[in-house]
């Protein structure tokens, strides 16, 4: 009877001897990611939101520090800078640039691959580190992550890190490794705040429970690794606290323009909970992006076919790989790494499930490692059961069967989409499993791989097929703002799966040519769906141009809005190029009338919300202020704010109107009506035939103001 994993793996002191094929298959799987990362990506559109701060980060060392929207720190994004500051970097050396912003991008997606290969390796063996790679690699809404410029991508590698150190400190019960760990796991909250905790207490749990140092020795080093992690997770946030608020941007996503208050509120337990900008809320359905909240939601239909692929199989792997450490020592490293890579997946899992708050699919990438870790470490130890004892041989069959009959199911979703991938994970996977009965026993060794090898290849087909959707363009995922992989699935959000109809924007205005959450077209009611940047009106996409006109790299994509000349509902389209956000994208014609009047202010405009001032800051080139943040929630522009403004000739031109939240002011708060109303007593309107050749009438309500020192003497 199998009843230890000792038994089955090389002992943690005794190392496995490197067999010749493994590091061959480890650079040929980071070779199949560097091309699923890169392919087509200068056609790639980017998330315009975190663009525009990057670039304000090559002009200004402020903006890089406080991860400002604009060059001239008005606002800053709604997430620490971290991820902004490495792209930054990489601009400032390279220049500003698709390529130049995603290099650190890919990279982190690469280097993330090659820890989770080494850290299983060292707990599982290299049978199992290959796999496990392969899988991470194969994600499909990690590949569609990490061809964008979210953050989620440089987080993933931070949180892989602190794992794989923290399971190498609990191996050789060293403090050096464990400080590493809360160091990455303190950067990874500098990334996004608290998703970077959401895997701690399985860290802490395994370093008490299997490190080799004595009780009070692993108690010592928790509580010192406590400290690290506070320092390397608050010291920006303590540091833009010890500025005056006067001196500094307003923090974005916040209520009272502080890192505490983003920490806590919007970027904290707004996100579990709902509210504090995200929406959602009891009932809310989870902010509206991935389906509404409750433990099935991986399942459904919008992101089934972005991660769940292989959950039953991990699952399988974790409970039975437990079971089958019996009685090992305390100190198990094969043990340990369960619990970990078991504990991270179960985390993030019921962290996302339940989530009422704003939840995108590309969240869910954070998943990824802990189901590939499972399914590497988990798939071998159930492989090497199979083989020793009787009574565990249905184990294996029966996850493998499990995982076929679930990519059926996921691909029969998809109608009409490679109609002939799920017949062939069908066949391929009932062969697999005849073949392991028939060669378990016996000297037909490679007959028995080919086997293994089928089964893996049948496992893995239907996430890949998603997976190549992306760089080939063969899906209808969208990209930028909310990327995802794969053919569009038949309800939910946007074009990508569960995003209603597939192909252009030209149906319904929304990318894919579906409803907003909540059945609302999109554009219309931005409040009831969950919330949308820009708020175009009429069933249209914000602001109408969405493609890049050449001023700003990125994506040249057909918007699904009007292409008018005028400011449109968010201007810019803020969900622009190629369906994705795109770099650029504001009417040209408006912007040389702008700059042509600039007159010396500091800012070219001021709009209702983020994603538009990006898109004109990518176009212009030139500060644009964001008003009241991504979601026109955030109080950052006050009436006493604007007059001084003004009044020191920093800002000449507001847009009101046409934003998010449908009020009066664009914004979704009460300084929006209060602005609005300031601006239209004492600006100057600008007529649209200032500035634009066209004579096409505009329905939306959004206007330009023209305001000088004069107006608020």
């Amino acid at each position: 009877m199998v009843t230890s994993a000792t038994d089955t793996l090389p002992h943690a002191t005794e190392p496995e001897r490197a067999p010749r094929w493994s590091l061959p298959a480890l650079l040929a799987i980071l070779l199949l990611a560097a091309v699923l990362y890169t392919w087509n990506l200068s056609g790639q559109s980017l998330n315009s939101f975190y663009s525009a701060a990057v670039y304000s980060g090559t002009q200004s060392w402020k903006a890089w520090f406080f991860g400002s929207l604009d060059a001239g720190n008005f606002l800053t994004v709604d997430k620490p800078p971290f991820a902004d500051m490495v792209m930054s970097l990489s601009c400032r050396i390279f220049g500003f640039g698709t390529w130049q912003m995603m290099l650190p991008e890919v990279a982190a997606g690469l280097g993330a691959i090659w820890i989770l290969h080494t850290s299983v390796k060292r707990s599982f063996g290299h049978a199992a580190a290959a796999p496990a790679a392969l899988v991470l690699a194969l994600t499909p809404i990690t590949v569609a992550i990490n061809r964008d410029n979210n953050p989620d991508t440089i987080l993933v590698l931070l949180m892989v890190g602190g794992a794989a150190l923290a399971l190498r400190a609990t191996r050789n019960g060293t403090l050096l490794p464990l400080l590493g760990s809360a160091v990455c796991f303190g950067l990874a909250f500098n990334t996004k705040m608290l998703a970077g905790y959401i895997a701690l207490p399985a860290v802490f749990a395994v370093h008490l429970l299997a490190a080799r140092p004595k009780p009070v020795r692993r108690i010592v080093n928790l509580l010192i690794a406590g400290v690290v992690l506070a320092v390397a997770s608050f010291w920006w946030a303590i540091a833009v606290s010890l500025v005056p608020a006067s001196e500094r941007p307003y923090i974005g996503g916040s209520t009272d323009g502080t890192a505490w208050n983003l920490i806590m509120g919007y970027n904290g337990l707004g996100r579990i909970f709902g509210g504090e900008g995200n929406g959602g809320g009891r009932g809310g359905g989870g902010g509206g992006f991935s389906g509404s909240a409750g433990l099935g939601r991986m399942f459904n239909d919008i992101l089934g076919g972005q991660i769940s692929w292989l959950i039953p199989f991990a699952a399988i792997a974790l409970v039975s790989g437990l079971i089958l450490c019996g009685r090992a020592p305390r100190t198990d490293l094969t043990r340990a790494a369960l619990v970990l890579w078991g504990g991270w997946t179960i985390l993030h899992y019921v962290t996302f499930a339940t989530a009422e708050g704003t939840m995108h699919p590309y969240y869910t990438t954070a998943l990824a490692p802990g189901i590939a870790a499972l399914c590497g470490g988990g798939g071998v130890l159930l492989l090497r059961a199979f083989r020793a004892d009787r009574r565990w041989a249905w184990v294996l069959p029966a996850g493998l069967a499990v995982t076929a009959v679930w990519a059926i199911v996921l691909l029969r979703r998809a109608s009409g989409w490679n109609t002939w991938l799920w017949p062939a994970v069908g066949v391929v996977t009932a062969a697999a499993i005849v073949g392991l009965f028939v060669f378990r026993s016996g000297n037909r060794v490679r007959l028995f791989a080919a086997s293994v090898a089928a089964a893996v290849v049948a496992a893995i087909a239907g996430p890949a097929a998603y997976a190549w959707s992306v760089p080939s363009g063969s899906g209808g995922g969208m990209s930028g703002v909310n990327p995802t992989a794969g053919p569009s699935t038949g309800g939910g959000f946007g074009g990508g799966p569960g995003g209603g109809r597939s192909g252009g924007g030209d149906r319904g205005g929304f990318p894919g040519g579906g409803e907003m959450p909540g059945g609302q077209r999109g554009g219309q009611n931005a409040e009831a769906g969950g919330g949308f940047p820009g708020g175009g009106q009429n069933g249209e996409l914000p602001g109408g141009q969405g493609a890049s006109d050449g001023t700003a790299p990125g994506g040249t994509g057909r918007a699904g809005g009007r292409t008018g000349a005028g400011m449109g509902g968010g201007m810019g389209g803020g969900m622009g190029g190629g369906m994705g956000g795109g770099m650029g994208g504001a009417n040209s014609e408006l912007i040389a009338y702008l700059k042509k009047h600039r007159d010396g202010a500091a800012w070219l405009l001021a709009v209702s919300n983020s994603q538009s001032a990006a898109q004109i800051e990518l176009s212009a080139k030139v500060p644009v202020i964001s008003m009241w943040g991504f979601t026109g929630t955030d109080n950052a522009m006050t009436v006493a704010k604007l007059k001084e403004l003004v009044k020191e000739g920093r800002l000449h031109y507001v847009q009101i109107g046409g934003g998010m939240g449908g009020g009066p002011g664009g914004g979704g708060n009460s300084l929006s009506t209060e602005v609005s109303n300031w601006v239209k007593k004492h600006g100057t309107a600008v007529k649209q035939s200032a500035y634009s050749r066209s004579s096409a009438s505009r329905t939306d309500q959004s206007a330009l103001y023209r305001l000088d020192p004069s107006d608020v003497s």
